[in-house]
């Protein structure tokens, strides 16, 4: 692993999505471009070239335009970013932002299909993809793997990917499979051969059964008897170490093992094959990138920086309106201590108004971590820009709160002083954004870069002088006052304004000026060259800090490793002897005649329920053997939802307006009409994209923005948001939980919040206990939820807590998006019974 860079010679695709919100689509794949570069395309193009005028070939004219444009090092804008787009459907949203929780951008799919292309439009030719398909329907999964498939074939690339609930026209284009159970492989080779090899267990893949699904369930303690084959022998449970085992004897496993035992000859390789570059392009053309996206970023979150001069101009007219020149008097010491405390005042504002860097730079910190770790660009070159150019953001709003204050407060009319105090005011601003830049990056985390954050600046104003005079610091605290930045600007702030000349006259009984009997009381130095002192200190205290931000982005990982929540709760006998087969929550079957529950049953229930309006969800929560559970009385009513010609368009955005288009208004929906009925499942179908979660969003009342036109009943009544949102529930795509509470927790405060306050605290408990049941999350009750794809629960577990938090509402009419997107086939089912069970207590 020494002799290459395995970061760049093989790419890595995460299951997570993590993007930066306010970029477009294009601009996140052109900057991923742009910084892994070309790598040995114009080398192959250059062999390509001279092997062809040797055999007296003429290429084709489109062939040799697009080879040559994808070698070409260092553009904006790159074909292959074009390529990709296309290959990925990607397309048709290339100029919409990527958007994240708070900001509305592309849909959960397409966000997927960025995450994968963001790898993809570098060079590397050998893949690891984490989960690709999650969210995306399945004919763009087909189109994505088929594109690889071919790829991979021509360039002879190696791509391995892990996919879950993938199509069979899907599975069929793999060449080999390899299927890993409880941390063993189970079998690796191809894919012609691996049904045959569970057959020869006495494991046979019913015909109308994906295979695989069959894959994923025949090494599951849960499923694994309904395949059982050999009826002249019992069934016991096959462990994956077993299966594991009988594969080194069976043939593929053989010539597997031969070819592993041969040593693989270097010779052979291309010096090529392997990077041995550290980073795609140069320095400077990664610097030049990291500068244009944070320049781009800078203007996109303009409102944050406009927000700040606004707020500055109103506390600059505050305060000079409250320190007013004919109010204050130069005649006194005490007079002397009030300019002080202005000139505290205005260093104080100027300093807070950097501290936006602080959740601004935490924001963005897991999208640099992806990219530092993939090796795309060196910190330095990420921590550079974001310095540099706020320099003339810090000129501006140092500008307004100089400009209007100095000359109104009364400070000093000499000019020089004037610029003197603004060089002061700009180089601590400097040094604030500096200060929570690194402390930012020191404590990675909102929560432990407050409370650090807090700590500092509680020092930094005890220590600086002002608060505490040096003279009242005790001597095993002077240290502090000696390292605290605000020393420094503040004692050249005061030299420059107290050793002025309107502050030149000496009092009766004085033999020094009143300038420096003010400095005197409060000890600060009497000296002019204590100016130039504080603009050097400044100076270090700037580089120091962006110094700590960079080394820290370079050396510190994200606070939380990646860890596994195993299930506290043992495997039951009657699981390993095949006994509930399917998992512990079975709807029972129409054609069960012993079951004491059955559909009918059921649905008397619910149409007795409907006309009395209250529903109990015991009647219908029915168990694995077909007996109905005992569960909680918690009425509701059941409702309706009807919507007629609804029109769904958001202002056009101003990148398709550039394009040429000239409509003001991006129609989403265009006339939906449609009908929920109560005990009904009903599925809203489509390809990635088509605007599946857009109409939920709208039904639901959860769009902020944007024009809405049409009708929207519940139960015959015009829809009304205010008790709408008492009777709904909504499973959102992205599971959005606080990681530092407990599963049972999660529920609990839900529960709390959103039950009726007629309902008892025990009755809740039982509740939430019934719901925990429902959803399979029991076993997980004190785990940790956690923070995705770091630690805690894991996509399948966290996507069952979603329901499980919005069914401990008790609503009549629930909303999901892509419940079981991210779930392999068993995850999926008990997910979808979870689903089939709460619609048949009546719920819509």
């Amino acid at each position: 692993m020494k002799e290459f860079v395995p970061q760049r010679t093989a790419a890595y695709i995460s299951q997570h999505d993590l993007h930066l919100g306010e970029v477009t689509v294009r601009e996140t794949l052109a900057f991923s471009a742009r910084c892994q570069g070309v790598g040995t395309r114009y080398d192959m193009l250059a062999e390509l070239s001279r092997r062809e005028k040797e055999a007296n070939i003429k290429p084709d004219p489109d062939i040799d335009v697009f080879m040559k444009a994808v070698a070409t090092e260092g553009q904006e804008a790159s074909v292959i970013t074009d390529y990709i787009l296309k290959i990925l459907g990607l397309d048709v949203c290339a100029d919409t932002m990527v958007g994240n929780e708070m900001l509305r951008g592309i849909s959960g799919g397409q966000r997927k299909r960025v995450t994968t292309g963001e790898m993809l439009v570098g060079p590397a030719r050998a893949l690891f993809m984490d989960e690709i398909s999650t969210g995306l329907d399945s004919s763009t999964t087909f189109q994505i793997v088929n594109s690889l498939r071919q790829t991979v074939h021509i360039l002879n690339g190696t791509a391995v990917i892990s996919l879950l609930q993938p199509a069979p026209e899907t599975y069929d284009l793999f060449d080999d499979i390899i299927l890993l159970s409880d941390g063993v492989i189970v079998y690796q080779g191809p894919r012609e051969h691996v049904v045959s090899f569970f057959e020869s267990m006495g494991f046979r893949c019913p015909e109308r059964k994906g295979v695989a699904d069959f894959l994923q369930e025949v090494t599951s303690r849960k499923d694994q008897m309904q395949y059982w084959v050999r009826k002249d022998q019992p069934y016991r449970f096959i462990t994956a170490n077993e299966f594991a085992e009988a594969f080194q004897s069976f043939h593929v496993g053989m010539k597997l093992g031969d070819e592993l035992g041969t040593p693989f000859d270097k010779t052979k390789s291309h010096p090529a094959a392997l990077t041995t570059q550290k980073y795609g392009v140069g320095k400077w053309e990664l610097l030049k990138a990291c500068i244009a996206r944070e320049f781009l970023l800078m203007k996109r979150n303009s409102f944050v920086y406009i927000f700040k001069c606004m707020q500055l101009t109103v506390m600059a007219l505050i305060t000079m309106t409250l320190f007013f020149r004919t109010e204050m008097h130069k005649d006194s010491v005490q007079g002397g201590r009030i300019y002080m405390g202005a000139l505290f005042f205005g260093m104080t504002m100027i300093m807070f108004n950097g501290m936006s860097e602080l959740s601004m730079t935490i924001s963005k910190l897991p999208v640099f971590y992806k990219q530092r770790d993939l090796l795309f660009f060196p910190s330095w070159a990420y921590a550079l820009p974001s310095w540099i150019l706020k320099i003339p953001i810090t000129f501006l709003e140092v500008s307004i709160w100089v400009f209007i204050t100095y000359y109104v407060i009364g400070f000093d009319p000499n000019a020089e002083r004037f610029f003197r105090q603004y060089l002061i005011l700009v180089l601590t601003n400097q040094m604030a954004s500096g200060l929570f830049r690194s402390i930012a990056a020191i404590g990675r985390n909102m929560i432990v870069a407050n409370t650090f954050g807090s700590f500092a600046l509680l020092v930094l104003f005890a220590l600086g002088g002002f608060v505490l005079s040096r003279e009242d610091i005790k001597g095993w605290w002077i240290w502090g006052y000696w390292i605290s930045p605000m020393m420094y600007g503040q004692n050249a702030l005061m030299a420059n304004e107290f050793l002025g000349h309107q502050w030149n006259r000496v009092l009766p009984g004085s033999n020094v000026s009143l300038g420096v009997e003010v400095l005197n009381s409060r000890s600060f130095f009497p000296d002019s060259y204590w100016y130039w002192i504080g603009v050097g200190g400044l100076i270090g205290f700037v580089l120091l800090f962006n110094f700590v931000f960079t080394v820290a982005l370079t050396y510190l990982a994200p606070f939380e490793k990646n860890k596994a929540v195993i299930s506290d709760e043992p495997e039951s006998d009657d699981q390993v002897n095949g006994v509930g087969v399917g998992g512990s929550i079975q709807l029972t079957n129409q054609e069960s005649s012993s079951s004491h529950v059955n559909r009918s049953d059921i649905q008397d229930d619910i149409q007795r329920s409907t006309s009395s309006m209250s529903f109990s969800m015991s009647d219908a929560t029915v168990g694995a053997n077909g007996k109905g559970k005992k569960g909680m009385v918690l009425p509701f009513e059941p409702h309706s939802i009807t919507f007629d010609d609804i029109v769904y368009s958001v202002d056009m955005p101003q990148e398709m307006k550039e394009q040429g288009v000239p409509e003001d208004r991006l129609v989403l929906l265009k006339g939906v009409s449609g009908a929920f009925r109560p005990g009904v499942l009903t599925a809203l179908m489509g390809v990635s994209g088509a605007g599946k979660t857009t109409l939920m969003d709208v039904l639901a009342g959860r769009k902020t923005g944007g024009y809405i036109d049409g009708n929207i009943t519940v139960s015959g009544f015009p829809k009304k948001q205010e008790t709408f949102a008492r009777v709904s529930g909504y499973c959102e795509q992205n599971d959005i939980h606080s990681p530092h509470v407990t599963v049972y927790e999660s529920l609990l405060y839900s529960a709390w919040l959103r039950l009726s306050s007629e309902v008892d605290a025990q009755t809740r408990k039982m509740f939430i206990e019934e719901v925990m049941e429902l959803v399979e999350l029991k076993p997980l009750r004190h785990a940790l939820v956690g923070i995705p794809g770091v630690n805690g629960l894991s996509t399948e577990q966290r996507k069952r807590l979603t329901i499980a938090v919005e069914l401990v509402a008790n609503p009549s009419i629930i909303f999901m998006d892509e419940p079981t997107s991210g779930l392999d086939a068993r995850a999926a089912a008990i997910v979808m019974r979870t689903v089939r069970n709460t619609v048949d207590t009546g719920r819509t």
